[in-house]
């Protein structure tokens, strides 16, 4: 059965760095482009960045544009998700998600991501 587990998430100070992975099983994810969203209490689900499946192109909201870094590497079925300059409004649960399509290159809607972890928090406070 395919899974996405993440993880790395914590407590970090404003300023501060966090790297978050995901570990896919269970399916060749290497096939298919990978995204990190994020939900905090009370809004919705949104798109935070993506990587097409052979991390040629990745995609980036503005908020967190020239902040996070997505990378892959398929040889070990993750995704990272590196996050630098971390903000309070960066606080929210962290998902990633794995595209429905062969050879995607990456999407900002996450009705175009099949599989889904469970999330990891980050919590950024001083």
């Amino acid at each position: 059965q395919a899974q996405l587990v993440e993880s790395g998430g914590g407590l970090v100070q404003p300023g501060g760095s966090l790297r978050l992975s995901c570990a896919a099983s269970g399916r060749t994810f290497s096939r298919y482009a990978m995204g990190w969203f994020r939900r905090t209490p009370g809004k919705e689900r949104e798109f935070a960045a993506a990587i097409s499946w052979n991390g040629n192109t990745t995609w980036y909201s503005d908020s967190v544009k020239g902040r996070f870094t997505i990378s892959r590497d398929n040889a070990k079925n993750t995704v990272y998700l590196q996050m630098n300059s971390l903000k309070p409004e960066d606080t929210a649960v962290y998902f990633c998600a794995a595209g429905r399509y062969d050879f995607g290159l990456g999407s900002m809607r996450d009705r175009d991501y099949g599989y889904w972890g469970q999330g990891t928090q980050v919590t950024v406070s001083s």
